[in-house]
């Protein structure tokens, strides 16, 4: 390797990346805030020219990433799922291991064809109604059903952000060393190694699980809604209705002030006219309405005594039909990681105003807030106990900041669309497989074919896409475009040669993908492997040994991340199975050695 010497372009490019990580790991803003940042910091710089600054934006892999999305929205419409779902519940049996084996198998073959994220996000009511059913405890199935998520996104060069970036990368370092092969990789030349992943972490908790994986209480299958909430959360969910007659002390005040104990709920309030379900925090009584409250019955008598209200009355009689269980109840939802609902208070989000419904508890961990709500702070993982009308729900549903638990009447799935979903799909699979169309347009052909033919609308289509993970792909973009430019993974790569010396390339794939584990284990893995692929390239083009297996090195190491709940699958599982961090590293840390050790095996006898 020609002797690369250090510039103050380096100097510069070395402190912004310690800047970019030392952002991604403090959390001090959000990731994608911090790759905007970064990239205008480069543009005026003039490290990256403007012309090119924002090309990410347009990028095969961003491109791609967002045709992925609406597909992978399209198919949920029509009904793959509960398809998948109706088929995994008639065949589990009461066999923990078969439950796995078929949870872990359906959801990391579809991961291969979607973002891990929502492939999870679909098969949580799966894995909590089967848990539900059969008596098992959710902490000995979500898990499995998580990490086969994560592995599953490994089979194609659509499952992972990574992946998706892959070949751009490549291209990318092409441009600086025209002499090393970087050809891109095919949509499956991935697989073999995704599918070894997939069959050993199945088999792994098939045989290990008893031992790795934490036991949780189950839920009693048997058990109503308002027993479970009582037990769980301690939300005393008996309902009343009350009277304001005018002149009562209540006249004039607003949700929020007749709240603010946070020990007895306003659901409803209803005059000779109109019908409000969760009114919002602004909304001011007046002389002459009913209201719909629920509490512990001492909690309410209180409160209608404190208030001047009549009754209160068990049960419901004004509020029947609007409020029965077939029209209205209590259900979970789950805060998505990476929704724009993170650090915002309840008060800031307006959650009555905004989705109709009213929050009655919050779980974060071993932790029950039912009281003074209004100032939490939303977080990944969050559970949050709703009471609402079903036909709001689906708004809810819709904000893509929240997973749902539990089952409710909704709208159908279109299974009439079912057939040109498939055909999409296929067609936009046959135009990667069989013709030299590139990623993006090819993905692209089946995602507007999905909107096109009506199976999704184009507002659906805009909701499916994670515009954060779009500006986050597209603004780190720049800076593996600098890296590579000023020299500094050449630079690096020769210092990491000086202290390495001569190794077989099985070490060095060894090496590489314990570098990206550990990396995607601090920040994202997006942001993890826009930094190692150049490096890892130059590493591999000095040492003499095939750059490409190198760079996919990168992209398949950096969703080894098993040991911590960091990746946002595994934030998302998190409070809805029960586990404590000391679960993942328990479980995770065996998996996260099992990767590696696949990995490199795999890689260096087959590739």
């Amino acid at each position: 390797m020609v002797d690369v010497p250090f510039t103050t372009e380096m100097g510069f490019v070395l402190a912004l990346l310690a800047l970019t990580v030392g952002l991604f790991v403090s959390e001090r803003l959000r990731v994608d805030v911090t790759a905007v940042l970064v990239m205008v910091i480069l543009g005026l710089s003039g490290l990256v020219p403007a012309t090119e600054l924002f090309g990410g934006f347009a990028s095969n892999a961003v491109i791609s990433i967002i045709a992925v999305m609406i597909i992978g929205s399209a198919l949920d419409k029509t009904g793959v799922m509960h398809r998948v779902a109706r088929w995994i519940l008639s065949r589990v049996g009461a066999s923990e291991q078969r439950v796995n084996a078929l949870v872990a198998g359906s959801v990391g073959l579809i991961s291969g064809f979607m973002q891990n994220i929502g492939a999870a996000a679909l098969f949580m009511p799966v894995v909590t109604r089967i848990a539900t059913q059969t008596g098992m405890s959710v902490s000995r199935l979500m898990m499995p059903m998580g990490f086969a998520a994560i592995l599953g996104g490994t089979l194609t060069l659509v499952g992972s952000g990574p992946l998706i970036l892959l070949n751009d990368l490549m291209a990318t370092s092409a441009q600086q060393l025209p002499g090393a092969d970087l050809r891109p990789y095919g949509l499956f030349d991935v697989t073999p190694v995704g599918l070894a992943l997939l069959a050993a972490g199945i088999v792994y908790f098939v045989v290990f699980g008893r031992w790795v994986l934490p036991a949780v209480a189950p839920k009693a299958a048997n058990a109503d809604t308002l027993r479970y909430v009582r037990e769980t959360y301690g939300v005393q969910g008996d309902l009343f209705e009350a009277s304001v007659p005018p002149g009562a002390a209540a006249v004039g005040m607003s949700m929020d002030t007749l709240e603010a104990p946070g020990d007895v709920f306003v659901l409803a309030l209803r005059d000779a006219a109109n019908l409000r379900v969760a009114p919002g925090r602004d909304v001011t009584l007046a002389g002459g309405e009913t209201l719909a409250l629920v509490g512990e019955s001492g909690a309410v008598r209180a409160f209608a005594e404190r208030h001047g209200l009549e009754g209160p009355r068990p049960g419901l009689a004004v509020f029947a039909d609007a409020l029965s269980p077939s029209d209205a109840g209590i259900i979970e939802v789950v805060v998505r990681p990476g929704s724009d609902v993170i650090g915002k208070r309840v008060r800031e989000l307006s959650p009555r105003q905004a989705f109709g419904v009213s929050i009655l508890a919050l779980n974060r961990g071993p932790e029950v807030r039912r009281e003074r709500m209004r100032d939490e702070v939303f977080q990944a993982g969050d559970i949050l106990v709703l009471y609402t009308r079903w036909a709001d729900l689906p708004r809810l549903e819709r904000s893509g900041g929240f997973v749902v638990l539990g089952d409710y009447p909704r709208e159908q799935p279109r299974f009439d669309m079912l057939p040109r979903a498939l055909f999409f799909f296929a067609l936009a699979l046959g135009l990667v497989i069989f013709t030299s169309m590139q990623l993006s347009l090819a993905l692209m052909t089946g995602a507007i074919g999905m909107v096109v033919s009506g199976v999704l609308r184009m507002d659906e289509a805009y909701r499916a896409v994670s515009w954060k993970t779009v500006f986050l792909l597209a603004a780190l973009l720049p800076l593996g475009l600098a890296v590579e430019r000023t020299g500094t993974a050449a630079w690096i790569a020769q210092q990491t040669l000086h202290l390495v010396g001569d190794v077989p390339g099985w070490t060095l794939i060894l090496v590489i993908g314990a570098l990206a584990t550990l990396f995607s284990l601090v920040m994202s893995n997006v942001g993890a492997t826009v930094l190692l692929v150049p490096l890892a390239i130059n590493i591999a083009v000095a040492m003499q040994l095939d750059p490409r297996l190198a760079a996919l090195t990168v992209a398949l190491a950096t969703s080894n991340a098993f040991i911590i709940p960091t990746h946002q699958v595994n934030a998302l599982i998190m409070t809805p199975g029960g586990y404590a961090v000391r679960d993942f590293v328990r479980a995770g840390g065996i998996m996260t050695v099992l990767f590696l050790a696949v990995v490199t095996l795999v890689l260096a006898l087959f590739y």
